[in-house]
């Protein structure tokens, strides 16, 4: 097999001989990127081109592991002269609805392997939405040497959180996660004290449940919009209630930036005399019954991590209408210091608290809430109007009396109409240079979690599950242009019509 005068030593890795076996083909695939062979003759002329695809369709005709590769239906290779400008490259890409093109020299032998990531920009999932005026907060923190956890932007970031949420208290701290303990903590709950938790959600509501040794008891989602189940909420409070092991807090998720059904669960809640935390770190700027997400438990957090809605690039804050709740949760943010004139610490405590650089940058984000949350909701629109016609294709809907703030569409793929599975999905718009994510992994299907109690939405359905093997998360960032969301659309149709195909 002759070989071009200068081929990259990664092309070589993607070159196979005309006799090579399909088991062969599959072992290149396995160790390239991207995942495409080529096969070519004894004087390296370009004969086809050989995909993870080309070779299943090949099986499931009867072909075997050992079946030569020229035995495989032919498929004419997307080629390209090694002087193809990228404009005319993406066009063909487009044209043919491939990822890969070959790049031959004049003799029809590779020479380059053209990627569409080797074309334009990735895409990602939700990146930070960095404005103007964050370096001038950052700057002032600079400028009155206040870069510790104290000063005057972070004052000033906790009352305009405690404004925006509708609470009384705001506290800055270090993550959503240091929250949620803080939040478990200031409670005052026994160890092994029994903790209800949406199992639809991040590990990051469940860990601080695992450090203070208590006992999470996972509730189903239900299948409006994937939150806690009232259904099972109510089925597992009456049994608990019977059996004199009711929970010493429900811990109530808001998934995507989704409100839960409060309006059935705090009634809920209220007739058991429980506590309710929410986990609202992913929906600030959502409102139900008219209120900000965040407003309706006893004690609610916040996250500011890179990819959320509003970014301090990491960070979080606890909110409430208690003082004395909000008293605690300072005390144990700030290494529990006694109040007197020396170092005096009675209790176990933490180093939670935001800087006041990073409260800076909160500051700034605030302004532009209103407009992120709008820009998401007009990103979610554009998706459902194109691809919610598609048969097979869902959506996260919203519970009555709420509005989300969007912070990320997810769809599902309902396989009895749809032919790939989401993770195929995933798979071939990274070839594209688009980054997508499976919606979260249940609680109760983690092998963290193994051997804690679970409540099913219904002795028929596990919500939760189901949401999981169908769902996949789609760009979402505000400052996602439409031309980038077009191209996302775009790739999803041709994808899922291809495999229907």
């Amino acid at each position: 097999m002759t070989y071009p005068d200068n081929p990259t030593t990664t092309l070589q890795q993607h070159l196979l001989p005309a006799d090579a076996t399909l088991r062969t083909a599959l072992a290149h695939l396995n160790a390239v990127e991207p995942k495409l062979c080529i096969m070519v003759d004894h004087d390296g002329t370009t004969m086809r081109t050989c995909s993870d695809g080309d070779i299943r369709r090949g099986l499931l005709g009867g072909a075997t592991l050992e079946s030569p590769l020229v035995d495989l239906p032919y498929r004419a290779p997307v080629l390209a002269g090694a002087d193809t400008s990228d404009e005319d490259l993406l066009a063909l890409m487009s044209d043919k609805q491939v990822s890969t093109i070959v790049l031959t020299d004049g003799h029809q032998r590779p020479v380059e392997l053209k990627n569409i990531t080797d074309l334009q920009d990735r895409i990602l999932l939700s990146p930070p939405h960095i404005g103007t005026t964050e370096v001038d907060y950052v700057r002032q923190t600079f400028d009155s040497n206040w870069i510790a956890p104290a000063g005057l932007n972070i004052e000033a970031f906790e009352s305009r959180l405690a404004e925006i949420s509708t609470r009384n208290h705001a506290i800055a701290v270090s993550s959503g996660t240091a929250g949620l303990h803080l939040a478990l903590r200031a409670l005052n709950l026994p160890e092994g004290a029994a903790i209800y938790i949406s199992d639809k959600t991040f590990v990051a509501s469940l860990q601080p449940v695992l450090y203070e040794r208590m006992q999470p008891v996972l509730i189903d989602a239900e299948p409006l919009n994937w939150n806690m189940s009232p259904e099972a909420l109510e089925q597992r409070l009456a049994r608990d209630a019977a059996r004199g092991r009711l929970p010493g807090a429900i811990m109530l998720v808001h998934l995507y930036g989704q409100p839960a059904q409060i309006g059935r669960i705090l009634p809920l809640a209220e007739r058991y005399g429980i506590p309710i935390i929410e986990d609202a770190a992913e929906s600030l700027g959502a409102v139900y019954d008219n209120r900000p997400s965040g407003a309706h438990g006893l004690i609610s957090v916040y996250s500011f991590n890179l990819n959320k809605i509003l970014t301090t690039s990491g960070g979080g804050a606890v909110v409430t209408d208690d003082p004395d709740l909000a008293g605690r949760v300072r005390y144990l943010a700030t290494q529990g210091r006694d109040p007197c004139e020396h170092y005096q610490h009675s209790e176990v405590a933490y180093n939670y608290r935001m800087s006041n650089i990073l409260a800076g940058v909160g500051l700034s984000q605030i302004e532009a809430l209103p407009d992120r949350v709008a820009r998401r909701h007009a990103i979610y629109a554009r998706y459902r109007s194109a691809l919610g016609e598609m048969p097979g294709i869902g959506f996260q809907e919203e519970a009555p009396a709420a509005c989300g703030n969007r912070w990320l569409t997810v769809i599902t793929l309902d396989p009895n109409h749809v032919g790939l599975h989401p993770y195929q999905l995933m798979r071939a718009l990274k070839q594209r240079g688009i980054e997508t994510r499976p919606s979260w992994k249940p609680l109760h299907m983690q092998p963290l979690c193994d051997g804690m109690e679970f409540e099913p939405h219904s002795d028929r359905d596990v919500v939760s599950a189901s949401v999981f093997l169908r769902g996949l998360c789609l760009p979402s960032g505000s400052n996602l242009s439409k031309a980038q969301q077009d191209r996302i659309i775009l790739s999803i149709r041709n994808t899922l019509m291809r495999a229907d195909a």
